[in-house]
């Protein structure tokens, strides 16, 4: 593996470093605070083509790699997670499982506006009984001549209260177990959809999470993704790529709460003297660097492994699982740096704290990733 970026992940991480100082932080603790989607930021994320960083130029993405994907995730966290996390699951999962398994209509009808920022779409896998058992998913899709008839729930959809398609994940054939469940794509206004009401989160805030509602749903059966009866692998694969994702999420985190603890314990005095001096408080930073570049790593490693068409699930899932855990521990570590202030709400390294802790959750709680990850080792 080279450890040398390419000039063109330079260019990017420096302009959307650029981009996230300009349009995005000075609008973060607004958004978090009122739970607002900022469109405005997307519109210029779209016009800037960072929607679609590592889907093909044909279809209206940069043609560029998943690893250039990644370091902007990781940089547009780096000042709003909740806005990286949107950017990386809309074309790093969505797209590319349309790119992969879709039709070339499929490609031209919905990978284009995903990569060019028209739509915002939705990953729809988990249910109020089925998170990390997929297998105890209830929603089903029954043939009805040329349709499916979808009906079920699915709970914690990011951008469900306003997608503009939805990828959903249901059984077809319960009978035949792991080769039953299908993917189909189902368009916003679809009759018998009904996005829910935005939950209200600890962190994350301006990432709108559902649950969102299927009865007796119509779905042309174009709209089935791949063939029938391969949801799971589709699924498997789609949680691989937002596990590296997520990872870059905490690594954006972790890297905004060394920015921000570097800056508070050079500024702040006391006995005479910036915290910086105290070894307590140099030592909190010691591990924090020391961390940080070891997420990064383990993230980087993953993403450059996909694109060298190789396995990446248990480094997906390593990397999720160390990124994670370090960005929690340490946004806690930045408030303990702080002192009170870092314990009052407005203050970056609170919001940071809040954002941490669901990265410990989402695609995949830490306790799954182990179960990955232990049995890909000891199988």
């Amino acid at each position: 593996m080279d450890f040398k970026w390419t000039e063109e992940q330079e260019l990017i991480r420096k302009n959307m470093r650029e981009f996230a100082l300009k349009y995005v932080e000075p609008v973060a603790a607004e958004i978090d605070e009122n739970e607002r989607h900022p469109a405005e930021v997307f519109q210029k994320l779209a016009e800037g083509g960072w929607m679609g960083i590592p889907i093909p130029q044909q279809y209206g993405g940069a043609g560029s790699d998943f690893l250039t994907h990644i370091i902007a995730v990781e940089e547009l966290c780096r000042v709003c997670a909740s806005t990286g996390l949107t950017m990386s699951f809309q074309c790093g999962i969505l797209g590319m499982l349309i790119k992969d398994f879709g039709t070339e209509e499929q490609k031209k009808k919905y990978v284009t506006p995903l990569a060019r920022g028209r739509f915002l779409g939705s990953f729809c896998l988990t249910e109020p009984g089925a998170g990390t058992d997929m297998m105890a998913a209830a929603t089903t899709a029954v043939r009805d001549g040329d349709h499916y008839v979808i009906n079920g729930t699915k709970t914690f959809i990011s951008n469900g209260p306003f997608a503009d398609m939805y990828l959903v994940f249901c059984w077809t054939d319960r009978a035949a177990g792991r080769k039953g469940m299908s993917a189909l794509i189902v368009p916003k206004g679809t009759p018998g959809l009904r996005p829910g009401v935005p939950f209200r989160k600890t962190g994350l805030r301006s990432s709108q999470t559902s649950e969102v509602f299927f009865r007796d749903c119509p779905v042309p059966r174009e709209n089935l993704l791949g063939d029938e009866g391969r949801g799971i692998p589709m699924a498997m694969i789609g949680l691989d790529h937002a596990r590296v994702g997520a990872a870059a999420v905490s690594v954006g985190i972790l890297q905004a709460a060394l920015d921000e603890s570097i800056r508070y314990s050079k500024e702040r005095v006391q006995f005479g003297n910036p915290i910086s001096r105290q070894q307590a408080v140099a030592w909190m930073i010691a591990d924090m660097a020391t961390d940080l570049t070891a997420a990064r790593f383990l993230t980087y490693h993953a993403a450059w492994l996909k694109d060298q068409k190789r396995p990446f699930t248990t480094e997906s899932a390593i990397a999720k699982l160390f990124g994670s855990e370090k960005a929690m521990y340490h946004t806690t570590r930045a408030v303990q740096i702080h002192g009170g202030y870092g314990y009052i709400k407005g203050a970056k390294v609170e919001r940071l704290m809040r954002d941490a802790k669901v990265t410990e959750i989402f695609d995949g709680t830490s306790e799954a990733q182990r179960m990955v990850i232990s049995f890909n080792t000891l199988r």
